[in-house]
């Protein structure tokens, strides 16, 4: 299953900093960027700044009221999701253009 290039740099951070899956949701829900990540990541030299998935789920908690999402989405069932919907549009897409020119006169709204 191929990874949309939206999506890629999510996988990449929570790779590259050893995030949860809700971490993650939470992170995309917020609006953050994970190209920024190494900025907000980094504790060893920058002794006050909270770890990043500590700092995460206090900008969640702040901000949405609540320690956590209600459902936790991973990455991978949200390509999934989108993949489904994608080839959803298609088909229909498919029956619409099989329909002869004189019947998509009738389906138009008057």
């Amino acid at each position: 299953m191929p990874i949309p290039s939206k999506l890629q740099p999510w996988f990449e951070a929570r790779q590259r900093f050893r995030l949860s899956h809700t971490h993650i949701q939470m992170a995309r829900e917020l609006g953050l960027n994970p190209r920024k990540f190494g900025s907000l990541a980094n504790e060893q030299q920058e002794p006050w700044k909270r770890p990043l998935a500590e700092f995460i789920a206090h900008c969640y908690s702040k901000r949405f009221g609540r320690a956590t999402p209600e459902i936790v989405h991973t990455l991978e069932e949200v390509v999934k999701r989108a993949e489904g919907q994608r080839s959803e549009r298609k088909k229909r897409k498919a029956s619409k253009e099989a329909l002869p020119a004189g019947d998509m006169a009738d389906c138009r709204t008057k």
